[in-house]
């Protein structure tokens, strides 16, 4: 999830395949969902149909998704990320470099991530239990998921102030993005 999240904010051609059409559309708006307070402004088409496959080949980023009986249409494309609901696999090209999160970030959100998806882990080494241990229901996991990739913008993102630069000269200030 971490990879498919980092490739659609780097603005990399992401297609899911899978047998199920719910799952298909499931998969790419949860995608969208994790990149909240950002909008994915490329292509996104959940469920393509068969006679549009043509648009796979298209330059621009996009994340679409295909059922897999047109797997083997999808097997020429060279620059595109391919997300296997069914088998639970995600295919990288050699020719496409996904650059992940810094370090810290990408740490801690892995960790908090299993933390969320699997709480046992965090009293697994303990010797006495606490008698406090609840699996969260589903409505909650949802916003513990959300929650800890806003926190991952939210850290990303701190001090995005300190690159404002103010341009006064206009009858109204122009704020641009100073890159430093």
């Amino acid at each position: 999830v971490l990879f498919l999240f980092c490739a659609a904010l780097t603005e990399h051609k992401i297609l899911f395949l899978s047998s199920s059409y719910q799952r298909l559309t499931d998969a790419c708006r949860a995608l969208l969902a994790l990149m909240f307070p950002l909008k994915y402004s490329f292509t996104y088409v959940p469920i393509l149909p068969a006679q549009l496959l043509e648009v796979l080949s298209t330059p621009t980023p996009f994340i679409i998704g295909v059922h897999s009986i047109f797997q083997s249409e999808t097997q020429e494309l060279l620059d595109v990320v391919i997300a296997d609901l069914d088998g639970g696999t995600v295919n990288v090209p050699e020719c496409v470099h996904i650059s992940l999160l810094p370090e810290p970030l990408l740490q801690q959100t892995r960790e908090a991530l299993s933390m969320v998806l699997d709480p046992e882990l965090e009293v697994a080494d303990l010797a006495f239990l606490p008698s406090t241990i609840s699996a969260s229901s589903l409505k909650m996991q949802d916003k513990e998921i959300r929650a800890v990739f806003l926190r991952l913008f939210a850290q990303l993102l701190q001090g995005y102030r300190w690159c404002l630069h103010i341009i006064r000269i206009h009858p109204e200030p122009v704020i641009r993005f100073h890159k430093v």
